[in-house]
């Protein structure tokens, strides 16, 4: 059997395989999915893909399985790690900061003005795989970001390093990394002017640099031979098919409730009127990992945030259903108290993602402001990972974030629609956009039950 693509999202302990046939035809059409361990402690990933490819094969039940293009993305071998280092905290750290995790990076390590000794060090002991540098408006200051640049040039790490600086500093960054021997990558300014943010260009530069990482990392360096086009970080192709959607439905917010954390991303301009009250920009494209809110790793905390005791008023065994949990839910009970747990993962997630409206008063009398990402023009909440594309009551779930907007929060409207991804290949569809856009939204609107734009009809309802 032949298809025309393969999907692989190497994960860091399954790896996936989804295949996609009629690509390029009016009609294209996902076929089946595979899966095996990823095998990046045996040293050599493409064990695991293979043995997922193999999975496939079963399930489409074909004798071969063969293939035009693979793709993929990857958070093995430890994901996606950076710091990030700029100038002003609010303004092109923040920037630098919304660049990284846009991109689909885990932010490891963030500091603001000049590098004291404390954080040299700290950097040193978190080894990241990518180093940002920012700093400066264009043709504004200049001396942070380049002692900056200078002092991690000094410290020896073998690792590549992007600038996304004030332009000015371009050249003098250039030569100082000839010097001390560094991989160096330039990019736009992630925040070039005052209350301008411009995080794109160096989102797509972490996305590239982190492909020359991630195939040299332990496990990964044989994967290049059955892959072909780049390998971008998974959070990152979910974040590229959320733009993809965004163009064709509206504004839209994605949330992934996983085992380990729950991301948040949100496409969206927002509404003019809190656009007029804003006081600091916000990236159209934004992402959030909540690390602590994760339905199997982080049930603990969770439950601490709904309160025990209220808890056990609801699942009186629930102590027992934290202490045993299974990473996949078997039991209806165990069902009940998962639902229940990324029920609230989503509205704590929402919570810490989206911004606010404040009032505060002057001498001239009151004023307000709105501070944060505006979602209050978003039209689809959609749910993509294990959690909101499998629970039974994941319509229920997401629906939620369209119940809270009542008070001073940027919440998502009463009218919100809801889609759920229910062949689980956001993140795949990302990637493979990257070369045949149309394709993947043909087959996103697919998986979400889509019949056309003006009648989307999700297939859990």
């Amino acid at each position: 059997m032949r298809v025309a693509v393969l999907v692989a999202e190497i994960g860091s302990t399954t790896t996936v395989v989804n295949a996609f046939d009629g690509i390029g035809s009016p009609r294209p059409v996902f076929l089946g999915q595979g899966q095996a361990c990823t095998t990046v402690l045996q040293g050599d990933v493409t064990v695991g893909l293979k043995g997922a490819v193999d999975d496939l094969r079963c399930k489409l039940g074909a004798d071969t399985l063969e293939w035009d293009e693979m793709f993929a993305t990857s958070s093995a071998a430890g994901g996606l790690r950076m710091t990030v280092h700029g100038l002003v905290h609010d303004m092109t750290v923040r920037a630098a900061r919304e660049a990284a995790l846009g991109a689909g990076a885990i932010l490891k390590y963030v500091t603001a003005g000049r590098l004291r000794r404390t954080e040299i060090a700290k950097i040193r002991d978190i080894n990241p795989n990518i180093i940002l540098v920012a700093g400066g408006v264009d043709f504004g200051e200049r001396d942070t970001a380049l002692f900056n640049f200078e002092t991690i040039a000094s410290m020896g790490l073998d690792m590549p390093v992007i600038y996304a600086g004030n332009i000015e500093n371009q050249d003098e960054v250039s030569l100082i990394a000839e010097e001390k021997g560094v991989r160096l990558y330039i990019t736009d300014n992630v925040y070039p002017r005052v209350d301008q943010l411009n995080v794109d260009p160096a989102r797509r530069i972490i996305q590239r640099v982190f492909e020359d990482h991630i195939v040299h990392a332990p496990g990964m360096n044989s994967v290049r031979d059955m892959i072909d086009g780049a390998i971008i970080p998974t959070p990152g192709a979910v974040m590229e098919a959320a733009i993809l959607l965004r163009e064709a439905l509206g504004d839209l917010v994605v949330f992934d409730v996983g085992g380990a954390t729950t991301d948040v991303h949100s496409v969206a301009e927002g509404s003019e009127k809190i656009l007029s009250i804003t006081v600091s920009p916000e990236p159209v494209a934004k992402r959030t990992v909540e690390g602590d809110l994760g339905v199997f790793l982080n049930l603990n905390h969770i439950a601490e945030q709904i309160d025990m005791d209220k808890l056990r008023k609801d699942f009186p065994e629930a102590d027992e259903l934290i202490a045993y949990a299974n990473p996949i839910p078997q039991t209806e009970r165990e069902i009940q108290f998962i639902e229940r747990m990324a029920r609230e993962a989503l509205l704590l997630s929402l919570q810490r993602h989206a911004g606010r409206i404040r009032n505060y008063y002057t001498a001239t009398g009151k004023k307000t402001i709105a501070e944060g990402k505006d979602l209050t023009a978003v039209e689809y909440v959609i749910g993509t990972g294990g959690a909101l594309t499998r629970l039974p009551g994941r319509m229920a779930i997401l629906q939620t974030a369209g119940t809270l907007n009542k008070g001073l929060e940027l919440y998502p409207p009463a009218s919100v629609k809801v889609l759920i991804d229910n062949d689980y290949t956001m993140a795949s569809l990302g990637v493979l956009s990257k070369k045949y856009p149309d394709d993947a939204l043909k087959l996103l609107k697919r998986s979400f039950g889509i019949d056309t734009e003006e009648n989307p009809v999700n297939r859990a309802v």
